[in-house]
């Protein structure tokens, strides 16, 4: 995976984020080896400590530019499209399609780091929590513009419906990773398609061929 970096002109810097999200992705942070890193990177140790103090100052780096613009890419068009719902559903079909490998073997960068270093990390918490905050509000304001525009039923709570869009896209990667079984995924993927046609008005709900 290509992970996207933002505010970096430094080409040194740019290539030690991108390395070790990848290195964090196969290994978790506390299972990260800086030594792979560097190798990966072609980076010394000194350009290493001159850009980052530290192995955490690396990680907290990491999950600000790289993992939040990962999720925000990625959910940006459902975000900002008048059918939110036609957004989403379109949104993972693709997600289906290029990245059920990387959910069977890694799962999501962004869920991993939730379960491995918020128990126990007060930084990564923090950054970690404003990434679903701004999500989740993300979500409840397309529905609402949904709602009015007539896409979105009137009836649906829009702060529940977007925790439970997040909770299920979030349980499928991490359950699919589990279980190493792409059909679990493809149908987590097909459960969530059925939920969100269910949050169209009913004369604008469409069957999924």
């Amino acid at each position: 995976m290509k992970p996207a970096v933002r505010r970096q002109p430094d080409r040194t810097r740019q290539m030690l984020l991108e390395c070790a999200f990848e290195e964090i992705l196969r290994s978790g942070f506390r299972g990260a080896s800086l030594d792979a890193i560097l190798e990966s990177s072609g980076v010394t140790k000194g350009a290493l400590y001159h850009h980052f103090g530290s192995k955490t100052a690396l990680g907290y780096a990491v999950v600000d530019e790289v993992v939040r613009p990962w999720v925000e890419d990625a959910w940006r068009p459902v975000l900002d499209a008048d059918d939110v719902v036609d957004a989403a559903l379109k949104l993972c079909d693709e997600l289906q399609r290029q990245r059920t490998e990387q959910a069977l073997e890694y799962g999501c960068p962004f869920n991993n780091l939730i379960n491995e270093m918020s128990p126990i990390d007060e930084g990564f918490r923090t950054r970690l929590q404003h990434i679903l905050v701004d999500w989740h509000q993300g979500i409840i304001e397309g529905i609402r513009r949904g709602q009015r525009n007539g896409s979105v039923r009137d009836d649906l709570d829009p702060e529940a419906a977007a925790a439970f869009v997040i909770s299920s896209v979030e349980g499928a990667v991490g359950l699919a990773k589990a279980q190493q079984s792409p059909q679990f995924y493809e149908a987590a993927v097909r459960g969530l398609h059925a939920y969100l046609e269910s949050l169209r008005p009913p004369q604008r709900r469409r069957s999924r061929k």
